[in-house]
């Protein structure tokens, strides 16, 4: 059973997920209660792969509300874990011209902290625009059918 900390709403708008991960996320005791609270934010975050390691960039988790001086840094890098097949084999769809990781979601499975990750294409502006027309029409075409 999955219990959703966070979703990356935007990601589905701006990429083109061609495949998704799912990843450990190495964290602090105050980041794991945080996420217990649901105070994460994925929005502009991204992951990287430096040394044949995958790290977790601009995710916002915020500080532990009943925690003290030694809360983390919110915005800290923070290490993913993930088999070495497939962190090298992301290391090769990485490095082909216009992929990047982007997290899906954070959620917990079977009490530890996990990322979903997509390998994404980042759309262009007309790619968008003809999205939001298709959601519409469908919209559209479901609301006549309940009618009749």
């Amino acid at each position: 059973m999955e219990n959703v900390v966070a979703t990356n709403r935007k990601a589905y708008h701006d990429y083109h997920i061609q495949e998704t991960y799912e990843a450990g996320i190495s964290l602090l005791g105050t980041e794991v209660k945080s996420l217990r609270e649901g105070k994460a934010n994925l929005k502009d975050s991204y992951a990287i792969l430096k040394d044949n390691e995958l790290f977790l960039l601009n995710c916002h988790i915020s500080p532990y509300s009943h925690g003290n001086i030694l809360n983390h840094d919110p915005l800290r890098t923070r290490k993913l874990l993930l088999h070495r097949k497939e962190i090298d084999r992301l290391l090769g769809n990485i490095t082909q011209k216009g992929f990047t990781l982007i997290p899906l979601k954070i959620y917990f499975k079977g009490g530890r902290a996990k990322v979903e990750l997509g390998l994404a294409r980042g759309k262009r502006q007309y790619e968008k625009r003809e999205a939001i027309k298709e959601r519409e029409a469908r919209r559209e075409i479901e609301r006549h059918m309940r009618r009749k």
